[in-house]
This record gives C-alpha cells, sequence and structure tokens, in this order.
C-alpha cells in the first residue's frame, strides 16, 4: 500500500478524527500532500487546511550577522497565506500563547504593501534604565527553537480563525506533529490545544492528526478514548499505527496496543524476534529500550543493565550493540545480522523479559524503516 491509497482510505473513513501514530521516516507529511491531493475539488482548489513541515518552513531566521544580531527577527516566506495576515494583530497570537507562559515579548513587521501581509517578527525584552525606570526600551533576542515552534503553532490556530481560509476550505484539517523541540510540559500544552480545535469543530469537518511522539499521541488518545469528554468522541474518532514493511506501508488499528515508549518499542522488537526476521536496525531500538530501562534504574549506562539481567561479558556485549545500533550501519550496510550477533540479540531480549516481566499485550505491526539515532524522541 502506497501513501496516496492510505491518503484515500482516510478521506473516506468515517470516522470524524483519525490520530495516527509511525515512527518518522514513515512518510507522514507525504501522506499529508498525498491526502491534500486526495481531497482537492474539481476546480483544483483545497477542501481543507494544513500544518506541516512546509508550515513551519515558511518561517525562517534572518539572524543578521554583520551587525552583531542587532536586529536578529523570523522573516515570514510569501505564500498564499500572506493575504489573510491582514486580518491577525499581535493580540491574536498573544491570546493563543498564554496557555505556554512565555518570557519574550514580539512585534510584526508589515511588507511596504499591506496585502503581502507580515513581513516578520520581532522578538525583544522589555529592558528599564537603572537610572529612569520610567524608560522601557526594546533589546531584540532570538528565541529557543522550541519556542520558535509554539509561536509558529499559534500564529496557525489564530491564522485558523481568520474569515476566509479555513472557514472556506472547511471539508478537514491534517496536522502533522506540532511538537518537535519542546519539552513534556510544552508537548502537553500543545496536545490541549489541539483538543480544543478538536471539540469545537469535529462535528463539521474531519481531523488527520499524525505525531511520532509517542507522549503527545498517549495524551491526545487517552482524551479521546477514555477521558471525561470520551463520550462525545465514541464512534467518531480512531486511534492507529502508520507502519512500514517491505517497502510497503499500511495503517493498524492500534486501540488494543500499549503505548508507552519502551513497550512500543519492545511489542516491535518482540514481533520481529518471534518471526526470525531481526535485522540489523532492531539493534538500535534495542539499545534505546536498554538506555530506558538503565535511565529508569537511576544509572548512565546501559551496561548495568546487561549485569542485571545475566551478561557476563556485559562491556563487549555493548560495544557490539553500541557498534550495530550506530546509524551507519543500518543506513548504509546490509540489514541481514550474522549469526553470532543473532545470538546476541536472544540472549539480550530474553534476558530482559524475563528479568523485568514485562506486559506487552497485543504485539505491534513490524516495522522496517531506519528508526532515530539511539536518544532520539
Amino acid at each position: 500500500m502506497n501513501h496516496a491509497i492510505i491518503a484515500k482510505e482516510l478521506a473516506e473513513a468515517k470516522e470524524q478524527i483519525v490520530l495516527i501514530y509511525a515512527f518518522n521516516a514513515t512518510g507522514k507529511t507525504r501522506l499529508s500532500v498525498a491526502f491534500k491531493d486526495a481531497t482537492k475539488s474539481e476546480d483544483g482548489t483545497h477542501a481543507g487546511v494544513y500544518y506541516n513541515a512546509y508550515s513551519e518552513d515558511l518561517f525562517t531566521w534572518d539572524n543578521d550577522s554583520e551587525n552583531g544580531e542587532a536586529n536578529v527577527q523570523l522573516d515570514i516566506q510569501k505564500s498564499s497565506l500572506n493575504r489573510f495576515h491582514s486580518s491577525l494583530s499581535e493580540d491574536d497570537i498573544r491570546n493563543k500563547l498564554n496557555r505556554f507562559r512565555p518570557d519574550y515579548r514580539f512585534d510584526f513587521i508589515p511588507h511596504d504593501n499591506p496585502e503581502d501581509g507580515i513581513k516578520s517578527v520581532l522578538f525583544f525584552d522589555e529592558v528599564a534604565d537603572p537610572e529612569d525606570p520610567n524608560n522601557i526600551s526594546k533589546v531584540a533576542r532570538k528565541i529557543s527553537r522550541g519556542e520558535e515552534r509554539i509561536f509558529v503553532w499559534c500564529f496557525f490556530l489564530a491564522l485558523f480563525e481568520v474569515e476566509g481560509w479555513a472557514d472556506k476550505q472547511s471539508s478537514h484539517f491534517f496536522i502533522d506533529d506540532p511538537v518537535s523541540s519542546l519539552d513534556d510540559h510544552n508537548i502537553f500544552i500543545t496536545a490541549s490545544t489541539l483538543f480544543d480545535l478538536i471539540e469545537e469543530h469535529y462535528k463539521e469537518r474531519k481531523f488527520v492528526i499524525t505525531t511520532h511522539h509517542i507522549g503527545f499521541f498517549s495524551v491526545l488518545s487517552d482524551w479521546l478514548m477514555k477521558g471525561e469528554k470520551a463520550s462525545k468522541f465514541k464512534g467518531k474518532a480512531r486511534v492507529c499505527t502508520l507502519s512500514s514493511k517491505s517497502g510497503e506501508i499500511s495503517l493498524e488499528n492500534c486501540r488494543k496496543d500499549v503505548f508507552l515508549y519502551h513497550l512500543r518499542l519492545l511489542q516491535v522488537l518482540e514481533q520481529a524476534h518471534a518471526a526470525g526476521e531481526v535485522k540489523s536496525y532492531h539493534f538500535a531500538l534495542l539499545r534505546q529500550v536498554l538506555e530506558n530501562v538503565a535511565s529508569f534504574l537511576g544509572v548512565g549506562q546501559f551496561g548495568y543493565v546487561l549485569k542485571q539481567i545475566g551478561i557476563e561479558d556485559a562491556d563487549e556485549v555493548a560495544t557490539i550493540v553500541n557498534t550495530l545500533s550506530h546509524k551507519k550501519v543500518y543506513y548504509f550496510e546490509s540489514d541481514e545480522v550474522v549469526p553470532d550477533n543473532l545470538k546476541t540479540f536472544d540472549k539480550i531480549f530474553i534476558g530482559l523479559k524475563e528479568k523485568y516481566n514485562f506486559v506487552l499485550h497485543a504485539p505491534a505491526p513490524a516495522l522496517v524503516l531506519a528508526p532515530a539515532p539511539a536518544g532520539t524522541p
């Protein structure tokens, strides 16, 4: 199955809300593009609105290095959305940002021609003159990557409310991963802003939401399926995973799966191990499980976990796992694992399950994409 077929399936699904979890590199952004193509009107206009990597790419930093970053600002690239900027005010964005409690101020810098919308955003701190507290000056600053992502998300939340865009392209919202570079606290707040958007609009339009972040997925899934307001979404919401196997992707229902990150990885490893399909990239997933367990136990090295599960030559085995989980191995070398390394995998994986008694419930669909390097959320 390819992205276009899945996009068509999603467009025709009876559920109003579809929440999808996928590892990075499965093709979430490609799915959003395929969905856009699948839902275009006969005259080629878009039926819904989108938030994805292309949305974030409209915002780029002008670091003003020639002037010592005195006028560093976030530029907004020209697009078809600029004509709606005139209806946005700084207060519209601040109202969305308030939940995140930003510690900066900002001003819009418009294009010379108002019809071209907002040219850039200047972020600043307000600094009082020590000798004259009433004399407040603006000191430009560059906000962090996480703060930038929050700002862009809130910019789009405000833009969704501008007359003439989202209300005209009213078939659906497609939201792809608004939580990159965010800490857990801000991921939770972002989830709450998205849940509010769902609650306000789900009766008249479809929502397709994709994410690689297991915490973000779990929070939204719980609110939709088990939360205080879950009854209103009964029969209207679906949770699933986007998986890849042998170059083909599929959409799998996952209501009975578990979604703590280490348990999700263990589900993937369990199916590969049971089917005799352990590949080199599975060592990267195994290493992430070992690191998660080590972190839970309060130690810095996963070699400690290897010793706990009865691996006598723990240092040597740790070196093997490190080597096989290096991204250059599973990106550029053979996917096959030699018999000695398969024995190492067996010893570690079986030892982990016997020592810690993980309850995995339903096995997860097999994944054969190259995962993010160890330590990446």
